[in-house]
């Protein structure tokens, strides 16, 4: 199943392939927390916008709603979070549910993607398509791989028969639209989705494309990252930089690595060391921490000398480095960890929920998951308990 989404779940381990983020484990969720919050892939902070919650208890998931309610029984082997008021459910094979529960594609399918821009991808006999939210065949089951579709067009992969190649053919990477029809050509060894108009595209060397398929970027870096604000981040020689739109160098290729610009700054790293610049390139936090994420509601979690706080967008410390984990603020709230335990401060760094649970989770709207003897459930932003935690794993967006 390819999917963006996080599943908490007592199970110890991590699976990940092609956009698969599965959360097992305390160790495990805050890993991949810190991969949303240095901005490897931000469709992974995707919210619920349906009232349900995905749970697990004996093997089986089902469907609760914010009051604990059940909407659907524990009966499938799997299950995904909503997207586009449909999910994505395994009964053998897979298929697509609604928010009431029902069966609207059939259970048929090797494999599928959550819904992006009304179609999702999916695979039958070795091979990828897309379909729509009605079920309806909407690109036939051809290519070997495909990426969800992201402002009107969608990655998909061939294989190019090849005598000269080890394996006797190559792996073609290019573009299609909605309809199908090829908007460019299969051509490129690797490329990413599509953010702000531009596509990183492989050929040797990192490069990047318009909708057009037309190069405006040449293919020059050893690695890139996705645009955000106009800006993307360059590898050169083992050293990161960030170009422009149209190719220019906005900040040389000077630091060990880097992350995103979020709200006009990013974080850097030199020397072992993290700090923060602004879209000019200036150094806004010296570089002193061990450790960044990104901005998030005008804080920031930065650790040093071991224990994780938080700084401002001045680089004042607002939050003292006290805590062995955290992460970002949400809707005003942040999960910390302190002496073995979770709970949540707020942004003033005052204890709203006292650490007392195993493991716990981000806000969002106004509820948050919680773990606790091996067991999940949801807390609100008073700490009260609005799920009992009586569930071996649940969904959380």
């Amino acid at each position: 199943m390819k999917n963006n989404n996080f599943k908490l779940s007592k199970i110890t381990s991590l699976i990940m392939f092609i956009g698969l983020f599965i959360i097992s484990s305390n160790a495990y969720s805050n890993q991949i927390q810190r991969l949303w919050n240095n901005g490897i892939t931000r469709e992974m902070n995707q919210r619920r916008d349906d009232g349900l919650i995905e749970v697990k208890m004996n093997g089986k998931w089902g469907l609760i709603n914010t009051k604990g309610e059940v909407v659907v029984p524990c009966q499938y082997d799997d299950v995904e979070n909503f997207c586009e008021g449909l999910a994505a459910v395994l009964n053998g094979k897979w298929g697509f549910i609604n928010t009431k529960g029902e069966l609207v594609v059939p259970c048929q399918y090797d494999d599928i993607n959550s819904f992006s821009e009304g179609l999702a991808a999916v695979k039958m006999n070795g091979k990828w398509g897309f379909i729509n939210t009605k079920g309806e065949i909407i690109v036939l089951c051809q290519y070997y791989d495909v990426k969800y579709f992201k402002e009107g067009v969608a990655a998909v992969k061939i294989h190019e028969f090849n005598t000269y190649h080890s394996r006797g053919y190559d792996e073609l990477w290019g573009f299609i639209n909605t309809k199908g029809e090829v908007v460019v050509p299969c051509q490129y060894d690797d490329v990413e989705n599509f953010c702000e108009g531009l596509a990183a595209v492989l050929n040797g060397k990192w490069g990047f494309i318009n909708t057009k398929g037309e190069l405006v970027v040449p293919c020059q870096y050893d690695n890139v990252k996705y645009f955000r604000e106009e800006l993307t981040a360059v590898n050169i020689n083992g050293k990161w930089g960030f170009i422009n739109t149209k190719g220019e160098v906005v900040v040389p290729c000077q630091y060990d690595n880097v992350g995103y610009f979020w709200k006009g700054l990013a974080k850097v790293k030199t020397n072992g060391k993290w700090g923060m610049i602004n879209t000019k390139g200036e150094l806004v936090v010296r570089f002193q921490y061990d450790d960044a994420y990104k901005f998030s509601e005008g804080l920031a979690a930065v650790k040093k000398n071991g224990r994780w706080g938080y700084i401002n967008t001045k680089g004042e410390v607002v939050v003292p480095c006290q805590y062995y984990d955290v992460y970002s603020f949400s809707e005003g709230l942040a999960a910390v960890k302190k002496n073995g335990r979770w709970g949540y401060i707020n942004t003033k760094g005052e204890v709203v929920v006292p650490c007392q649970y195993d493991d716990a989770y981000k806000f969002s709207e106004g509820l948050a998951a919680v773990e606790k003897n091996g067991k999940w459930g949801v807390i609100n932003t008073k700490g009260e308990v609005v799920v009992p935690l009586q569930y071996d794993s649940l969904l959380w967006p």
